[in-house]
């Protein structure tokens, strides 16, 4: 008796795929937009609404109460309903959630609209990267993953112009409801272009896979790495979403206007980063070089290297010499993003795929919690806010460093891959 013998994966990218790959890209853009409001407005909305660096935080996080859980529910959800129309239901959420606050919003209001928002937004990452592997086959998948990515940096980028000339001149409640019509826009957008990758069933058929465990795909030491590894970039950018406005404002004196044009410095050199680093990982694999390198080493060293840059910031003299550290410094995490997905897609069966990445998800965005909570805290608890400031982003640094040496050590997807699959074929059905 001899086990059912593989066929290949098909190595064609299905026409209209970069179509969808631009669209949602776009609704990266729209998810990041929505996030980065309420830093750049922190200010004039701690001024107005009488909030502690304390509660501010605790504003901060709240966007991340159900998160978690709601990425977890929906990515169980995609493996039975199509990706198509749970982004368009999660689109619609976030635009709703921006409309209340038009009004005169208290911060009651405001902090539930987070937290449903951050409901809506919790799977949006994780569905549209399932949604992405659809249409690519796995080595053709880290330049549309990079390009998906870094829709979060141009979400910054073209938002931050945009809803600081809005704060500025009609006040930050505005902002709001500019983003909720710009939800719409897209939502109509995806209703009429959206579609379904054909890759996935073909792949599910030309594997004959076998169902894994879950325990056994979480509890793998590659799963376990990508966990350790994104939760310390994430802790980088919840402090960039809610904090570096407010740093540039309180903690080194800059005005508004000039707040919101150094706060997009950032998010130009994190998509070049992601950028840089879908293509190079794409690069690796085509000239034979192992997932481990290709993906896991190129993953996890930036986030050492960044954690080093940002312990240097209480040292950097200068306004520039600090800001210039901790872009660079948070920056370079960026390209654990893009490989942690693919590392993921490589060693899970299709059809548990899109619980595996949202449960990832969901994981290691739970630093976007305690992040904002522990800068406002230690704001609060300095003698004052540049000293606070300063400590706090000292704290990431030391994060930064850990969870990039674990990640160097836990991630090996071709060895979790090989383990995996010789175990599927232990259990898979014979034929004659």
């Amino acid at each position: 008796m001899a086990a059912a013998t593989r066929m290949q994966t098909p190595r064609e990218t299905p026409k209209g795929a970069w179509t969808i790959t631009c669209l949602l890209f776009l609704f990266m853009v729209v998810n990041f937009a929505d996030k980065i409001v309420v830093g750049l407005a922190g200010v004039p909305i701690m001024t107005d609404l009488e909030l502690t660096p304390e509660k501010f935080g605790l504003l901060g996080s709240s966007f991340f109460f159900l998160f978690s859980i709601s990425a977890i529910a929906v990515g169980f959800l995609v493996n039975r309903i199509a990706t198509r129309w749970v982004l368009l239901v999660l689109a619609l959420i976030w635009a709703l959630a921006q409309l209340p606050m038009v009004g005169a919003a208290g911060f009651t209001t405001l902090l539930i609209c987070r937290v449903i928002l951050g409901a809506g937004e919790g799977p949006a990452a994780s569905v549209a990267i399932h949604a992405i592997y659809k249409w690519f086959p796995d080595e053709k998948r880290a330049l549309p993953t990079a390009i998906l990515t870094q829709g979060s940096a141009f979400g910054v980028i073209i938002a931050v112009p945009a809803l600081n000339f809005i704060i500025v001149r009609y006040g930050w409640h505005y902002a709001f409801g500019a983003l909720g019509v710009v939800g719409l826009v897209w939502v109509a957008a995806w209703f009429v272009l959206g579609k379904e990758g054909p890759l996935a069933a073909i792949e599910a058929v030309a594997t004959r896979e076998v169902r894994v465990p879950y325990a056994r795909l979480l509890l793998s030491r590659t799963f376990i790495g990508c966990i350790a590894a994104a939760f310390s970039a994430y802790w980088a950018l919840s402090l960039g979403l809610t904090w570096f406005t407010s740093f540039l404002i309180k903690g080194l004196g800059f005005s508004q206007e000039q707040a919101g044009i150094i706060s997009v410095l950032p998010w130009i050199f994190g998509a070049t980063v992601v950028i840089t680093a879908g293509l190079l990982s794409q690069t690796l694999m085509a000239r034979g070089y192992s997932t481990r390198i290709a993906r896991g080493v190129l993953g996890a060293a930036p986030l050492v290297v960044g954690g080093l840059l940002m312990a240097l910031v209480p040292y950097g003299g200068t306004a520039a010499v600090q800001i210039a550290l901790i872009v660079v410094g948070s920056g370079l995490s960026g390209a654990i993003y893009v490989v942690c997905p693919l590392m993921i897609g490589e060693f899970t069966p299709v059809a548990q795929r899109g619980a595996a990445i949202s449960i990832y998800g969901a994981v290691y965005t739970l630093a976007g919690i305690i992040a904002p909570n522990v800068m406002g805290r230690v704001v609060q608890g300095a003698a004052n806010a540049l000293d606070g400031f300063l400590l706090g982003f000292q704290v990431n640094a030391v994060v930064l460093v850990i969870s990039g040496l674990l990640g160097l050590a836990l991630l090996w997807p071709d060895t979790e891959r090989a383990r995996l699959q010789a175990a599927r074929e232990a259990t898979a059905p014979e034929f004659a």
